[in-house]
């Protein structure tokens, strides 16, 4: 790779702020990711916090986690929400739909929010849409916000918590096309109207979440039918999965089935754009519609029903995880959330936990290195870096994308601090054999005059942390030395950088 590497930042030309949202969570009722990862109750020998597994309240503590997805994904749209109230021993037990097995009810409304509150998180619901009604959405807003003499209002004081919990982001419905109850775009937009009216009137203050898909059909005729009903919508969902055999196992891949992986991601940004223009499209200047990428992450083969959809997690996952986020950063101005699946033990977790362990995975080590793009301005960037994998007429890991482009070494993402001097880099090194020199140029006249970095990296592409090795896949620090606005990072063979600096 002969190629010079240069990453252009133009820090007087920004997107958008980005919404500390778009790095949030997603927990269901699926696998061991509630039961025993989650809620192993107070009287457990696991070390908890109000029955909350203690390890993983502490892990997702230290990411700043803004917002939490639950209880679904599939189970949403099965789960009535009063059977997870009252006392724990009175609730009733459920068949899982979805996921099999028995559903406890353990963890709950209350359980829920608590869970939130201890970690930082905002809640976010998802309504049942395919199995509910207006009546039961209604109820649960007033039952989790409502400040008056109500029936559901003194229902939840006598259940412990007097005080509203003031939920505002809530979704209508999950997945409505398929296990969210088979329904066509137009027939759920008619449905999504009658459940957000009401859903408005109970409290004017939530945010409303319409389900979107990766189907352009469907956004085109769901949108057509809430054209005159924009008051109704903030947002539009998307989900997406990096699933195909093209991409290999979770930990056994070849270095084509690495490539392929994160050439799918142009697959991911292709229907980001075409939910973007399908929203501004039908609100034509009217409303600033958002668009939600509340369940994302890699499916890997080994991630089954009889698995609860358990996969390990390795270096490849956080790069994965790294190139996605600075998409979502460089798409700021229009994503306002994005929420991967799952915080823990199912698909792309952050934590995995066996019996009283909780481990972290190198996914991760990348929010963790993230954070400081949270709530600051992105900023314009031009990347110049090698080709490492190039386009093919009838490739199939690029069905849909039109104009596929070659995959570049480098991908990166630049923010800006509310306080106008603190910049931080966000570039991942996609190449499997070269360390890459790269020139960072700052352009506006100021230059970076001290900062650090973070480096995520491993031996391996492959290489992963488990229970015996928890911290094999680990970041180490380093410092940047800087000369003006001019200056070189060498990024590792695959791996994930974050750079701190201050500007002059």
């Amino acid at each position: 790779m002969a190629q010079k590497n240069i990453l252009t930042i133009k820090t007087d030309e920004t997107i958008g702020s980005i919404s500390p949202n778009i790095y949030g969570h997603f927990i269901e009722h699926l696998g061991h990711c509630i039961y025993p990862g989650i809620w192993v109750g107070e009287d457990s020998n696991i070390p908890n916090v109000y029955g909350l597994r203690r390890g993983v309240v502490e892990a997702l503590k230290d990411i700043d986690p803004p917002v939490l997805r639950w209880p679904g994904g599939c189970f949403a749209d099965s789960y009535h929400w009063k059977d997870g109230i009252g006392p724990r021993d009175e609730r009733p037990r459920r068949p899982n739909l979805w996921w099999g097995g028995i559903e406890p009810n353990e963890f709950g409304t209350h359980e829920f929010l608590q869970f939130c509150s201890t970690i930082g998180a905002k809640p976010y619901i998802c309504l049942n849409v395919g199995s509910g009604n207006p009546e039961e959405t209604v109820s649960w807003v007033e039952y989790c916000n409502h400040t008056g003499d109500s029936s559901y209002s003194k229902l939840r004081a006598k259940n412990g918590h007097p005080q509203p919990y003031e939920v505002r982001i809530w979704g209508i419905g999950n997945e409505n096309w398929g296990c969210g109850g088979s329904l066509d775009p137009v027939y759920y937009g008619w449905e999504y109207r009658r459940f957000a009216t009401y859903l408005r009137r109970a409290d004017p203050r939530v945010r409303l979440i319409a389900c979107g898909h990766t189907s352009r059909d469907w956004n085109l005729r769901l949108m057509d039918t809430l054209r005159h009903h924009l008051n109704l919508i903030d947002d539009l969902s998307i989900h997406y999965y990096f699933r195909s055999p093209n991409f290999g196992g979770d930990v056994s891949f070849t270095d084509e089935e690495y490539l392929n992986l994160l050439f799918d991601i142009q697959n991911l940004e292709y229907q980001i754009q075409q939910a973007i223009d399908i929203v501004d499209f039908f609100s034509d200047g009217r409303k600033n519609i958002g668009i939600v990428v509340d369940e994302w992450g890699a499916w890997h083969p080994q991630a089954t029903l009889e698995s609860g959809l358990y996969q390990q997690n390795t270096l490849r996952d956080a790069i994965l995880a790294a190139v996605c986020l600075n998409l979502f950063n460089r798409y700021s101005s229009k994503v306002v959330m994005a929420n991967m699946a799952q915080t823990l033990n199912v698909l792309q977790s952050l934590c995995l936990t066996r019996d009283e362990k909780t481990i972290i995975t190198p996914t991760y080590h990348v929010y963790n290195l993230y954070k400081p793009h949270k709530g600051s301005k992105a900023l314009k960037i031009k990347l110049h870096s090698p080709t490492i994998r190039e386009t093919s007429p009838g490739d199939p890991t690029l069905v849909p994308v039109r104009r596929p482009r070659p995959l570049q070494a480098l991908d990166a993402s630049a923010s800006l601090g509310n306080d106008g001097k603190s910049l931080f880099i966000t570039l991942a090194n996609q190449s499997l054999d070269e360390d890459l020199e790269t020139e960072i140029r700052i352009v506006n006249g100021k230059g970076a005059v001290e900062g650090t970095v973070r480096v995520l990296n491993a031996r391996n592409v492959r290489d992963l942390n488990d229970f015996d090795f928890p911290g094999r896949v680990a970041p180490v620090v380093q410092s940047v030395k800087t000369k003006g606005n001019i200056f070189h990072h060498t990024a590792p063979r695959h791996s994930v950088s974050a750079l701190a600096l201050t500007l002059m």
